[in-house]
């Protein structure tokens, strides 16, 4: 029996329905730039109209809206009080009259007292402030309208100079490479641990990670709360956390299905860690600053002993195995290094910008942290034939967030 193919003939449209759309991309010509352009001449056109005009409701416009934020108040040498602030209000404000604890008193200001919107000015008052008493300053707008700010115990501000760089320093160096090192002398002691009592102290690490990525959410929010409205401060936190998650997961998935090893994964933690230490480090340089030496030194060995505990997290994925002493070194310096830069910054350039971007960009770095311990956690307990989710490993996340919070009391007020 022959069989006979059957031809179908396709006709020229069907080709080009079914072929793959090939078609290469085309530039721009000057109808396309004109088609690119033309909502935009008409978005500005509307935006003239309503400025010029007021929408059609001019008449109904109450009177201007002012909002000032105080960001900074030093006090360089005796007799002088240095005011920043910042114009986060829709129009330009003006501060003719300053008072200081309810009396008028004559400043200057540079570059200006009318403070353009966005605009920065610094008020310079000669005021004989006394040493370890409050004083309140309030600066009065065109309107009538008043910004007030605190100076809780006047203390003269410290000036950059090597010494008291070289004291900032080593009080970072007691909150943070002191204990992360302290911590990690219990590595010996956790290789003698069986495997079950691992995935317990890894899932202590989670506990201990969930803690500081809750923490550092509230202290990038207490920051958040100092920017000017401009800033907005909360979704910036939400956004700069979410985009760092995203940049580690989408490193991580470059990898091409290959496993982090231990090692690296005790880096990302010390990695988190310390851009959460960074926070502590802001608070403390910035309690000594501002004249709060008994709260600076209350912080300091709050922290020593709150943060002995991250050593364990860091040494956890790392036990069975035998990185080099010198990995040990840099794991407690990528951890606490960050809070000597912290108390430099606190103490002599405090900046809740860059105090805020820190800490948002910590929280996405322990969130990703947290993945890749708990994926760890899973391989080892399909390793060993028990769930990844037990009594155990439950109980460990638990006591980690436990110590962390307890051992908080000493930094919490």
């Amino acid at each position: 029996m022959s069989t006979q193919s059957e031809t179908t003939i396709v006709t020229p449209a069907e080709q080009q329905e079914r072929a793959p759309d090939a078609t290469p991309a085309t530039r721009l010509g000057g109808i396309g730039w004109i088609l690119v352009l033309l909502p935009l001449l008409l978005l500005g056109a509307v935006l003239a109209y309503l400025v010029t005009t007021g929408g059609g409701l001019a008449d109904l416009a109450g009177p201007p809206v002012e909002q000032v934020t105080i960001q900074r108040i030093t006090l360089p040498e005796p007799g002088m009080i240095r005011v920043e602030v910042v114009n986060d209000g829709p129009q330009a404000v003006t501060i003719p009259q300053v008072l200081v604890d309810d009396a008028y008193w004559t400043f200057s200001a540079d570059p200006s007292n009318t403070i353009p919107r966005l605009g920065r000015a610094v008020f310079t008052i000669p005021y004989p402030w006394v040493e370890e008493e409050t004083h309140v300053v309030r600066l009065i707008s065109s309107l009538g309208v008043t910004f007030d700010r605190e100076i809780a115990a006047a203390v003269e501000s410290p000036a950059p100079n090597a010494d008291l760089f070289w004291r900032f320093g080593l009080v970072g160096l007691y909150v943070g490479i002191v204990p992360v090192g302290l911590g990690l002398l219990w590595y010996p002691f956790m290789r003698r641990l069986s495997s079950q009592a691992m995935n317990f102290i890894l899932a202590l690490t989670i506990g201990l990670l969930l803690y500081l990525a809750v923490g550092t959410w509230l202290d990038a929010l207490e920051f958040a709360a100092e920017l000017p409205a401009f800033w907005q401060g909360v979704p910036m936190v939400i956004l700069i956390a979410l985009i760092a998650l995203g940049i580690l997961l989408v490193i991580g998935a470059r990898r091409k299905g290959a496993e982090r090893t231990p090692l690296q994964v005790a880096y990302l933690i010390a990695l988190g860690i310390g851009l959460h230490n960074l926070g502590e480090g802001l608070a403390i340089g910035a309690a000594f600053a501002l004249g709060e030496a008994a709260l600076g030194t209350f912080l300091v060995l709050g922290f020593t002993l709150h943060n002995i505990t991250e050593g364990v997290g860091i040494a956890a994925p790392v036990v069975r195995h035998k990185p080099a002493l010198v990995h040990f070194a840099l794991l407690a310096l990528l951890a606490g290094g960050p809070a000597i830069l912290g108390t430099w910054l606190g103490g002599f350039a405090f900046n809740p910008v860059l105090a805020t971007i820190f800490l948002a960009l910590g929280i996405g770095a322990i969130v990703q942290v947290i993945w890749e311990v708990g994926k760890l956690i899973v391989r080892d307990s399909v390793r060993l034939g028990q769930p990844a989710l037990s009594w155990s490993t439950l109980g460990g996340v638990v006591v980690g967030a436990a110590i962390m919070y307890f051992t908080a009391f000493l930094v919490k007020f």
